[in-house]
């Protein structure tokens, strides 16, 4: 069987992509391959017969479609006559495109938002918590993670106009919302974050009767952010009911906000539609670039020194299930599939509220402490031989010693890893003070990411390997912290309602995480403790979820009929007697597959893509034909691009140089890849692709060893294609 190879490719990713071909290019196989795609004829550069250079418009052009097309068999049946210059006409309907040739645009297109405003010099690098949300979200495309969202009702008139431009005050005044990613310039460098002069609020208005709330919400959370124009990062709806009512529905990426900043950004809202929208004055400070300032001169000898102290042994438990090997979705009777995040919702009325209050301050402790102390009851109930349990307790991120924090909108809350060895013999008032006594010690740290803190915990290293580390807890526990109330004397409501103006109370959709499971608490208007449990339902099923969050509610509702200091944990486990016991599904996550490892620490790392259909060991062979020193991976087909942006998480994480690679065939799902890294901020990676296999003909280069001279040729040019 013989093997041919006429054409691989080199792409490196845009604005504006470009393809470097290496091989025989015939005019019929480029038109072949063009009549395809969306029609636009790139610019096409000739350097030797053997080597072209072709210019592509921006996404969402099909570069790595064309990549498969140009590399795989049918180009491979067209005539050996080599392309000379001028086989192509230099595209000027794309902005981008124009200013790469020089040329002037066609009148009727816009430039980019992003690209008509000037960015400072030198932007700074994103902080930890920052990075982890972005790779949260990069390697879970379509599950719309980090997303979260603030809703309440206006009730009265209210003028569009005002309304419009007391948001274009607010992106004026507040630094976070025209703050946006900026591209890094070297291969394998991490998110950048450059606060632009102006950007303009992305508002929309639904007219009575053209949305469902529901809907809404849904369609807000799950469409994509574009982080790299500034102001995108906060979307509002505003969504007219019958009546003079509107529904004002605020949806924004933790990477740039959180549930407090969505508050703070709510108040200064109503001063500025009084003030019909004038400035309010200057910039607030401190903003987002003082915290980071902040950051960046702490000294972490301290709180490292805390967490390798304070990590949790090996073989704790993080979840309330006992594990079950079989995923929900695929049990017997459980049904259609489902996919995705659940929601279920448990509350306790005003007066079981105020109860658990009181039970929790006679003991020294608060309503957040009580429900640490329920859920880590509900670890060890369903893990008993565990040596302990853990998992996350959010913190604001304010308790810090830098001036205005609680007024400072951006993204600051975290998660600090709490664990606790449980004896069922242990009074419970023990268990509350010593889960009360970590979160009080670990909040003088609560500017770690939780990513830090899993580096730093033991089995710690130098210096340290993210491979090397426990992972976050699974769980997550949140008790909402909502910013201080507003001064006693101030008069922004009185003023609304001399225009008939009343504002509803607002209420937080939470986001859905990496985390399997998050349990979070909140007071309404009313004083009732309403608890929202969201979860991974290719970890737990619906009816396990549900039956977690009753169990919570339960033990929280009747704890505080407990007798005294004497009931210990296997009393108050004891009124869960007779309730089963969840199932939870141990995780499944791909991680890369190595054929061979670095030579040297830093040197990167080389991720093989599967073609369609391609058999596993398909790249095996070039482990002896590839000579560089990266790090030779591949992805166990078959995969998509969440299963290849998974394995590639921890490579990403420690922020060394990456490059894509492949047969024939995986050049649109490598494009995908390398797309979605560039969207969350990191340097894209080449995408190089070699040849097919095929039968026909005879003789011919060997396809692994022209892959592997691609790969050589990439490599070579990913040092030397860092792009300001």
């Amino acid at each position: 069987m013989a093997r041919t190879v006429v054409m691989t490719v080199v792409l490196t990713p845009g604005p504006p992509t470009s393809l470097d071909l290496h091989g025989s290019l015939t005019p019929a196989a480029l038109t072949a391959a063009l009549a395809s795609l969306p029609p636009c004829t790139p610019t096409l550069q000739r350097h030797t017969d053997h080597h072209h250079t072709l210019t592509l418009p921006p996404p969402p052009f099909p570069a790595g479609r064309l990549c498969d097309l140009l590399t795989g068999a049918t180009a491979a049946r067209q005539a050996p006559h080599p392309a000379r210059d001028g086989a192509g006409t230099p595209c000027t309907r794309h902005p981008e495109c124009a200013r790469h040739h020089g040329r002037t645009p066609h009148p009727a297109c816009t430039p980019h938002p992003a690209c008509t405003t000037a960015e400072p010099e030198g932007p700074p690098p994103a902080t930890p918590l920052q990075r982890e949300v972005l790779l949260d979200a990069m390697t879970h495309p379509g599950t719309g993670l980090h997303v979260e969202q603030l809703h309440w009702r206006w009730y009265g008139p209210l003028d569009a106009r005002r309304f419009t431009a007391a948001w274009q005050t607010l992106h004026d005044s507040e630094a976070v919302l025209r703050t946006a990613l900026a591209r890094p310039a070297a291969p394998g460098t991490g998110p950048l974050i450059s606060v632009h002069p102006h950007a303009a609020p992305q508002l929309e208005r639904h007219p009575r009767g053209s949305e469902d709330w529901h809907a809404l919400l849904l369609s807000e959370r799950m469409r994509e952010f574009d982080l790299h124009r500034p102001g995108t990062a906060l979307r509002i709806a505003l969504l007219e009911e019958p009546g003079q009512v509107y529904r004002i529905l605020l949806t924004y990426h933790q990477a740039l906000l959180d549930g407090w900043s969505a508050r703070v950004l709510r108040r200064t809202l109503y001063r500025a539609y009084l003030a019909d929208g004038r400035p309010l004055g200057s910039e607030r400070r401190p903003d987002l670039r003082d915290h980071m300032h902040w950051l960046d001169r702490r000294n972490q000898a301290p709180a490292r020194a805390f967490w390798a102290r304070a990590g949790a042994p090996a073989g704790t438990a993080g979840l309330p299930g006992r594990p079950d090997p079989t995923r929900p979705d695929r049990q017997p009777g459980a049904g259609p599939r489902r996919r995705g995040h659940g929601r279920t919702r448990q509350r306790l009325t005003p007066y079981e509220a105020l109860r658990l209050r009181h039970w929790a301050a006679d003991r020294g402790a608060t309503e957040s402490t009580a429900l640490h102390t329920v859920w880590a009851l509900q670890l060890h109930r369903a893990n008993p031989t565990a040596p302990a349990v853990a998992f996350a307790a959010a913190v604001s991120g304010r308790g810090i010693p830098l001036p205005g924090a609680d007024r400072l909108p951006g993204p600051l809350r975290g998660a600090l890893p709490l664990h606790v060895r449980i004896d069922p013999a242990t009074p419970l008032t023990r268990l509350l003070t010593t889960l009360a006594g970590q979160a009080l010690e670990a909040a003088s740290h609560e500017w770690v990411s939780p990513g830090q803190a899993a580096l730093w915990s033991p089995p710690a290293t130098d210096p340290p390997d993210p491979a090397a580390t426990h992972p976050v807890p699974d769980s997550l526990i949140a008790f909402e912290a909502t910013p201080p109330p507003a001064p006693a004397d101030d008069p922004v409501h009185t003023e609304l309602a001399t225009e008939g103006i009343r504002v509803g109370p607002a209420e937080t959709v939470a986001a859905h995480t990496a985390r399997p499971l998050t349990v979070t608490a909140h007071h309404d208007a009313t004083g009732a403790l309403v608890l929202t449990c969201v979860y991974d339902r290719t970890r737990i099923a619906d009816s396990d979820a549900a039956e977690t969050l009753a169990q919570t509610t339960l033990l929280l509702r009747e704890l505080p009929h407990a007798p005294g200091g004497a009931t210990t944990v296997a009393d108050a486990l004891a009124l869960l007697d007779g309730t089963p016991v969840p199932r939870v599904t141990t995780s499944t996550a791909r991680t890369l597959r190595i054929l061979r490892a670095a030579s040297r620490t830093g040197a990167g790392t080389i991720c093989l893509v599967p073609p369609p259909d391609a058999p596993p060991g398909c790249y095996d062979a070039l482990a002896a034909a590839y000579p560089g020193p990266q790090a030779l991976t591949t992805v166990a087909p078959p995969a998509d691009a969440s299963t290849v942006l998974a394995a590639l998480r921890p490579a990403l994480a420690r922020g060394e140089p990456l490059l894509l690679g492949g047969f024939s065939g995986a050049g649109s799902l490598a494009c995908a890849v390398a797309e979605r890294i560039a969207s969350h901020g990191w340097h894209p990676p080449l995408v190089a692709i070699g040849g097919a296999l095929t039968t026909e003909g005879e003789g011919g280069p060997d396809p692994v060893r022209a892959l592997a001279r691609t790969l050589e040729t990439a490599a070579a040019a990913a040092t030397t294609t860092a792009r300001p």
